[in-house]
């Protein structure tokens, strides 16, 4: 999902990346914003939602200001951007 807004506001939207299958699904969403004409980011780095649940490495689960440190690292290795920019592409046609 995205908005354009006329004027000086930034365009901005959500995200969701997930896996659904019959047993089992799982997914992070975020909202990002466009900083710069062509670049996006994540709005708010802390701000990630996830069914996921994060284990240290004694199995116990990790404090949500951890558990978004790794939500992070993996948000970071999904093509996502270039994802948004396409569906910022087609809007703009």
């Amino acid at each position: 999902m995205l908005s354009r807004v006329d004027g000086d506001q930034p365009c901005s939207g959500q995200t969701v990346w997930g896996n659904a299958s019959t047993e089992a699904a799982a997914g992070v969403a975020w909202d990002w914003i466009e900083i710069h004409e062509g670049v996006v980011a994540i709005a708010d780095p802390f701000a990630l939602v996830t069914n996921l649940q994060l284990l240290d490495e004694n199995g116990d689960l990790l404090p949500s200001n951890q558990a978004a440190l790794y939500l992070n690292e993996i948000v970071h290795t999904l093509p996502w951007q270039s994802e948004v920019q396409r569906a910022l592409n087609r809007a703009a046609a």
